[in-house]
């Protein structure tokens, strides 16, 4: 073999062998950066940002007041329930009640009424009362007109006799901003309690 041929040989080789052990240096750090960067993610839909949460002023099921500015400041959870509901809606308050039962400090809970006709201020009481959710959530109450702009601001459908109400669950940022979204079947305590600390609950 001629000595030109076997540098080239040589050279080849060397060089095959460093892309050999690049591949595995990368191969190795994406194993190990992978999981980091899941684990920085929200376990819900995170939602593309800049969407505010709609302005309102509505009263809850005790005749307070609660406005869209006042939730400002620290993170809310955002539901959509209605007060007669049978399935789904009493087991998305238990979710909520088991997230705020993770966190050490207490979380804002709201739900807006998808049923204004026949969501009264004491069936919002008794139901509360029924899923331990009495003191711990504002079940927000209004007529139609009230409520649609709230219901379009969070892309809601509300109930309707021959349809199901869109059942689900919106997280808010300290500036109001609608951050995480989670189909009602999708939310488990432990996940909005996850994307709840991420959003800067304790």
């Amino acid at each position: 073999m001629k000595p030109r041929h076997a540098v080239l040989i040589v050279g080849a080789t060397a060089l095959a062998l460093a892309a050999v052990v690049l591949a595995a240096h990368r191969a190795k750090h994406e194993l190990v950066d992978v999981p980091r960067a899941r684990a920085a993610r929200f376990a819900g839909a995170e939602l593309p940002p800049g969407v505010r949460t709609p302005a309102f002023a509505l009263r809850d099921q005790d005749g307070r007041l609660v406005t869209s500015s006042s939730l400002r400041g620290r993170p809310v959870v955002v539901t959509f329930l209605y007060t007669h509901c049978k399935d789904t809606c009493p087991i998305t308050a238990q979710q909520v009640k088991g997230a705020l039962d993770d966190l050490r400090r207490p979380v804002t809970a709201i739900a807006v009424s998808v049923d204004p006709p026949n969501d009264t201020p004491a069936s919002a009481r008794a139901f509360l009362r029924k899923v331990g959710m009495e003191g711990r959530m504002h079940f927000l109450l209004g007529s139609r007109r009230q409520l649609e702009p709230v219901w379009r601001g969070f892309a809601i459908r509300p109930q309707h006799p021959h349809q199901e109400h869109q059942a689900r669950l919106v997280l808010l940022d300290a500036r109001g901003m609608q951050s995480v979204g989670f189909p009602a079947s999708q939310a488990t305590p432990e996940r909005l309690a996850h994307d709840l600390r991420a959003l800067g609950a304790q």
